[in-house]
């Protein structure tokens, strides 16, 4: 590592290379005009505010000041300082050399290996100044020159440069006489430097250079620096007013932050937390006299990047040791932007609140309603870094409340504010219009929309594009405001009420048209569920002989239940059956379906016709005895009276199974209402039961072939195993009274 530590630029710039030339080492010329840099100033506030690591610097036994110079010039130092006296600029008689660049690099004056200072090592940059005058006519013309006049080409370039240097309580100006081959030189061109050694100068303090001719040709050149204190040196051991300094330490622990003092026991000392801003002076936040050692936490919410740290012994004129360990931390980085408010101050003000510097950038945007992305601006705000706790001037002619400004930091937004929300009001549908100027009154306009900037009078579909034309003519009518404009561009914001007005207009009589069209499908729809709630209605009458002949009637109702028929059956029942009886639930059965204009079906068996002879015999129930849930046997009661008093007709039906009963098998009486063999005769069985609104006769087949379908397998197996065991089958889609 080069032992010495560069310094260059004005206060907060990082930059320039490192200076000198003619030597090996960090001074070693590598080419014209470059030179190989030593230690930057950037890698000393590393040191000082990133990590914990030290510098050492070269040291210089003595106490004389010298100066040298790079090859190619010779120079020398005035004994003693000098008056600082710049004086008037000058015209140059002719070529001179003019100090161009100021550079610095700090070292050690010792005057015993553990007895020394930090001093301002000032190398001064030097270039040519001024023209040659130009040759007399006669040489235009070939005449002899005189040959006097070649000899300034051939002389000696000199230069009284002065460097003047202020350091509280420190102010010193030296001279250096410099001279060189005016043959070498060329106007504005480097010819080497001059490097002066050295100013003294206190750890910590503020230092300031100019430099200049004498007489002065031109602005003298300046540079501030500020110099570290010893806790970025490695010059503990060096400078004895750090050896009694308290040393500190900072390490995490956790969300906690541990400052660790390495001080002596019973030593007193300062310390001082304090938040440290560029612009403007430091602030105190907290302050207190200790006695070490001592190990002081701190909550990591309370982390800023400018929260510094400043330590000194209790001792007049002791030397303070500040550090600033926060500035890269990421959780100090999160707390301030965590603490920063965006405000805006009417009329167009705004302000960006924070208890540090900030480096971000400022924009102004455009807000659509509706969400979305703010949409950057063509009239930005300052690029350079955002001046906090200062109001600034927004470059508007109108405020609108679209407009946004937009706190960004390393290309991540972290603030946004629109302008005065309570006072402008909501944001607006408003089309901002971006115009752009050309030569001869020439004039392009686009709208911002999300896609981006639309031309006008485009075929792009887009609502820009088809407004086009009504955008324009409100631009031209003055029915838009300006909000910014420059010699090459300006904003408008042309209000969008008047078109959003039509369009919803449009969007009601579509809306109204699919109303009617819905409603019209309601009706349709309601007028079918009316008829299905209008099916006739279908009490179903059998003798529960056995499970197979149950499973035939279940079949049967189940197909009838396809139909627009209303089928109630006693197997659907059995908990009403039970609860009220056979003959209580018949009767309400029957009211409510003749009620409703249904019919009674009669399923004639081998059984439900021997019912019917003993009642007609004996005018009383079989004494046999009937199941709990046999409602045929309790309806006979009820039945017969209707059939032999002829109030049958119309209101009943029968039916029997084929193959398992004949149709002279059924009574007499039962045949005053028309009986059907199932499932032969059953279109003519269904146009009954459905009754005048029978649908055709060719859909009437087709629904006989489904409910046969659905039929003809219970009565194959009945026929097959007659009294085989089985469960009565439900339906899955029916209309059912009762559960």
């Amino acid at each position: 590592m080069p032992t010495g530590l560069g310094l260059s630029g004005s206060r907060g710039t990082v930059s320039a290379p490192p200076f000198g030339g003619g030597r090996t080492g960090p001074w070693a010329l590598v080419s014209p005009g470059t030179w190989k840099m030593p230690v930057p100033w950037f890698l000393l506030s590393l040191a000082l505010g990133r990590s914990p690591m030290v510098l050492s610097l070269e040291k210089l036994m003595g106490p004389q000041d010298t100066a040298r110079c790079s090859p190619g010039l010779s120079c020398h130092l005035w004994d003693g300082d000098v008056l600082c006296l710049p004086g008037s600029i000058v015209s140059a008689p002719g070529p001179v050399l003019v100090p161009t660049r100021l550079q610095t690099e700090l070292v050690l004056r010792c005057h015993q290996e553990t007895d020394c200072d930090l001093c301002v090592r000032v190398a001064i940059h030097l270039a040519v100044h001024g023209h040659w005058e130009e040759p007399k006519d006669e040489d235009k013309f070939g005449i002899a020159a005189d040959p006097e006049l070649e000899e300034p080409r051939n002389a000696i370039l000199q230069a009284q440069v002065v460097l003047s240097f202020q350091a509280y309580p420190t102010a010193r100006c030296v001279l250096l006489e410099v001279q060189g081959r005016a043959a070498l030189a060329r106007p504005g061109q480097s010819v080497g430097s001059v490097v002066f050694d050295c100013f003294e100068a206190a750890l910590g303090a503020e230092v300031r250079l100019w430099s200049y001719t004498q007489p002065r040709y031109q602005k003298e050149l300046n540079l501030t620096q500020q110099l570290p204190d010893c806790k970025g040196l490695e010059v503990r051991d060096s400078i004895q007013s750090c050896w009694a300094l308290p040393w500190l330490s900072v390490s995490a622990d956790g969300d906690d932050v541990h400052l660790v003092l390495d001080v002596s026991e019973e030593q007193h000392f300062g310390l001082s937390l304090y938040w440290n801003h560029i612009q403007g002076p430091t602030k105190p936040w907290w302050h207190s006299n200790l006695t070490g050692p001592q190990n002081i936490t701190l909550n990591h919410t309370d982390l800023f990047p400018c929260l510094c740290i400043q330590v000194w012994p209790l001792e007049p004129d002791s030397v303070r040791t500040s550090l600033c360990p926060f500035r890269e931390d990421p959780r100090a980085q999160g707390n301030l932007w965590r603490a920063a408010r965006l405000r805006l101050l009417p009329p167009r003000g705004w302000q960006l609140n924070a208890p540090c510097s900030l480096l971000a950038e400022a924009t102004l945007c455009w807000q659509a309603p509706g969400g979305g992305p703010c949409q950057s601006l063509v009239p930005p705000l300052s690029r350079a870094n955002v001046t906090v706790n200062k109001t600034l001037e927004l470059p508007l002619l109108n405020a609108h409340p679209n407009l946004c400004v937009q706190v960004s930091s390393w290309e991540k937004l972290q603030l946004q504010e629109c302008l005065w929300a309570d006072s402008l009001g909501a944001l607006k549908d408003d089309m901002l219009l971006v115009e752009t100027r050309g030569p001869q009154d020439n004039r392009s306009l686009c709208a911002l929309e999300p896609s981006g900037c639309t031309p006008l009078l485009s075929r792009a579909s887009t609502r820009a594009a088809r407004l086009g034309e009504q955008l324009l003519q409100d631009l031209q009518s003055g029915q838009c405001l300006q909000l910014w404009e420059d010699d090459l561009r300006a904003l408008w914001a042309c209000p969008m009420d008047k078109y959003v007005h039509q369009r919803w207009a449009l969007v009601w009589l579509a809306c109204l048209l699919l109303a009617s069209v819905l409603f019209l499908l309601f009706l349709f729809k309601k007028d079918h569920v009316k008829a299905a709630a209008r099916a006739r209605a279908a009490l179903l009458l059998y003798s529960a002989e056995d499970s197979g002949f149950e499973r035939l009637v279940g079949a049967l109702a189940s197909a009838l239940c396809q139909l627009p028929l209303r089928v109630v059956v006693d197997l659907w029942s059995r908990r009403e059956l039970s609860a009220q009886g056979p003959l209580a639930w018949f009767h309400a059965q029957r009211r409510q379906t003749l009620q409703d204009g249904g019919v009674v079906v009669l399923l004639f068996s081998p059984g439900a016709v021997a019912l019917c002879h003993e009642w007609l015999q004996d005018g009383a129930a079989a004494s046999a005895p009937h199941g709990p849930h046999d409602a045929f046997a309790a309806s006979l009661s009820c039945v017969l009276p209707d059939f032999l008093q002829g109030r049958a007709p119309g209101r009943y039906v029968g039916a029997y199974f084929d193959g398992l009963l004949h149709s002279e098998a059924v009574p007499a009486l039962f045949r005053s209402v028309p009986v059907f063999s199932l499932p032969s005769q059953l279109p003519d069985f269904l146009g009954t039961l459905q009754g005048p609104g029978s649908p055709r006769p060719g859909r009437l087949g087709e629904r006989a072939k489904q409910v046969s379908r659905v039929l003809q397998p219970s009565l194959d197996q009945l026929l097959q195993a007659p009294g085989a065991p089985g469960a009565p089958g439900y339906p899955g889609d029916c209309t059912r009274d009762g559960t």
